[in-house]
């Protein structure tokens, strides 16, 4: 497994440094740059020339580029455009706290409400359980991030006046800190948080549903009934055990889809994650920003992929990783 885990690595160094020059490349050929949106309208052109040759925006595109990869590779991923000039780093780890809190709360939320659901619906196929979960998912997956985002805005921020509608914490209690800043970072999270635990659960209601209803009929089920094994035993021991398997591998890619999902919740509820942070850079033409998130969650998906193998050959030793 670890020459897996190794060779995984390696293989996602070319991956990335392929990613890295087509972003550059959707970069240069994009209209206006970092420098013209920093300037006034009325700007004088020579000054404005002077200032693209000072910064390099007039090397050829190669050059541009390897002298881009060259700082980043000895950790300088460049400053902020749009953000007084502060390290990129230093932006991205204000709203990095934001987006961990959420996705994780969200994947418990997925989780808790997921796998009963997958659960009912299978012991009771074809029922009227089984139907309206069936529903619930059609529901989930064909509605738009952005419209049941805004659906609950609406209804439960400003008509029921239960959740924010916005950011990250209050003013006041960021200010005092300790647990106060805690529990309204808690508050803001959980509407977004609810919002993106609904759009998740409908692959792993799926999977689990049918996972059981396959091992149902299986031939070590009907054996160990056979052998007259009590039926809440060949339940959980067998059917569920079983159906749980592709369900909790897939955990890895739930946190990436997750991270990667938060990029539509956050600009919806304008919640300061690095989801919000990176629809901001694109639009700001904050280069620097918008590469480092983009190869962030690049990696991200990557090693949520990785870790699924290695949670499937943690819980089932038979399956091995090639």
């Amino acid at each position: 497994m670890w020459k897996t885990i190794i060779r995984r690595f390696l293989i996602l160094i070319p991956q990335l440094l392929v990613l890295s020059i087509l972003l550059f490349i959707l970069a240069y050929f994009m209209p206006g740059d970092a420098l013209r949106g920093r300037m006034a309208p009325g700007v004088n052109p020579a000054l404005y020339q002077e200032l693209r040759e000072r910064y390099g925006l007039n090397d050829p595109l190669h050059i541009q580029y390897l002298n881009w990869l060259g700082a980043i590779l000895q950790g300088d991923f460049g400053t902020s455009h749009t953000h007084q000039g502060r390290p990129v780093t230093a932006v991205i780890g204000d709203r990095i706290g934001n987006t961990l809190r959420l996705s994780f709360v969200a994947t418990i939320i997925t989780y808790l409400i997921a796998i009963p659901l997958g659960i009912l619906a299978a012991k009771f196929k074809g029922r009227v359980i089984d139907k309206t979960i069936m529903i619930y998912t059609f529901v989930a997956l064909s509605t738009p991030t952005l419209i049941l985002g805004l659906f609950n805005i609406l209804f439960f921020s400003l008509n029921l006046g239960l959740f924010p509608s916005g950011l990250a914490v209050d003013v006041m209690a960021d200010r005092a800190g300790g647990m106060t800043r805690f529990l309204s970072q808690m508050h803001h999270l959980i509407l977004p948080a609810m919002t993106m635990a609904f759009l998740g659960t409908v692959g792993i209601i799926y999977y689990l549903r049918n996972e059981i209803i396959d091992n149902d009929s299986s031939d070590f089920v009907t054996t160990a009934r056979s052998k007259g094994v009590p039926e809440n035993k060949v339940y959980t021991r067998h059917i569920l055990r079983n159906a749980l398997l592709p369900v909790a591998g897939s955990f890895g890619a739930i946190i990436a889809v997750l991270f990667t999902g938060s990029i539509f919740i956050e600009t919806v509820f304008t919640y300061q994650g690095m989801g919000e942070l990176f629809i901001t850079s694109i639009r700001g033409r904050d280069f620097p920003v918008a590469f480092t998130l983009t190869m962030f969650y690049a990696v991200l998906t990557a090693l949520s992929f990785l870790l699924t193998d290695i949670i499937l050959t943690i819980i089932d030793p038979r399956i091995r990783i090639k």
